[in-house]
């Protein structure tokens, strides 16, 4: 008798699939080249250590600069680099805060239902009333009022982000665990007397997964949009250090736009191409790991 073949396991499956989605595989491999870029690349260039060069100043490409230099001489690739680790970093940092906030909430509110249900949800209309950007702009023009120290704003600036984007995954979530509690597993569960704990972690939570990666790669991308955009007005990471946002603020003339593009079209590709890149991630996980995807 021939054997039958032995099924393939979930894992796997979900990597064949995900292997399958070629525009998924560029967003990866970008991905990946920006991490290299910005974690390793500054490893090798020469002008990591250099301050200020007034000999050097807004210099166009060149063998020694391949992208220039800014108006204090600096080269604008190694920066390029630098900035890179902290807008991923802010990205990456706000979507786990947002994610495990409104995860957590989301399944609280949902399985409890009650006045739980209530307080969860209220809290969160609230927050998503009032208008995103237009808060961070206000909550950051407090913190440069106290003057808050230049190391913990990046700290500051992930927390700000992950209170505006928890309340809209958190109703997310909290509409799938209710469709998810009526469903005939979760009756089984009931009738077995298992406890909550079990109930949340080992029957609900795995099932909303594909939604907390959708939701959680959507929020990096807007998280490093935002954190630019905070930067570029002065309200978020501030010189020195560097972020794809203040690295557009140096070109802050008609001229710098005009004849020295080589400041704000790098770091303007760079947020480009990395949202781009999270958002078809994002997308290709989402139909390789959720069942309703499978292919017949």
């Amino acid at each position: 008798m021939e054997s039958k073949p032995k099924p393939s396991s979930l894992w796997r499956q979900i990597t064949r699939r995900f292997l399958q989605n070629k525009m998924s595989l560029i967003g990866l491999a970008f991905l990946i080249f920006i991490f290299l870029f910005s974690f390793i690349g500054p490893l090798f260039s020469p002008y990591v250590n250099l301050g200020v060069d007034p000999t050097n100043i807004n210099q166009a490409p060149s063998s020694a600069h391949w992208l220039g230099t800014d108006k204090l001489g600096r080269d604008v690739l190694t920066r390029l680099m630098i900035a890179g680790r902290i807008s991923l970093l802010v990205g990456l940092g706000a979507m786990i805060m947002s994610v495990a906030i409104g995860g957590v909430l989301g399944i609280i509110s949902g399985f409890y239902r009650g006045i739980v249900d209530q307080i969860i949800m209220r809290i969160a209309d609230i927050l998503m009333t009032l208008p995103g950007l237009p808060l961070l702009f206000i909550m950051a023009a407090i913190l440069s009022e106290w003057k808050v120290p230049t190391e913990y704003r990046i700290y500051i600036v992930m927390l700000m982000l992950s209170i505006v984007g928890w309340p809209g995954l958190a109703r997310l979530v909290r509409s799938q665990i209710l469709s998810l509690s009526e469903r005939q597993f979760m009756q089984a569960t009931e009738a077995l007397g298992l406890r909550d704990v079990r109930k949340l972690f080992k029957h609900l939570l795995p099932n909303i997964i594909p939604l907390l990666i959708v939701s959680g790669t959507l929020s990096v991308g807007g998280a490093i949009l935002s954190e630019s955009t905070l930067s570029f007005f002065g309200l978020g990471v501030v010189p020195p250090d560097a972020s794809w946002g203040n690295m557009i603020t140096s070109a802050n003339s008609l001229i710098d736009f005009q004849k020295r593009p080589w400041l704000w079209v790098p770091p303007g590709l760079a947020i480009f191409f990395t949202v781009i890149s999270i958002n078809l991630l994002g997308d290709g996980l989402r139909d390789a790991i959720d069942p309703n995807m499978k292919r017949r």
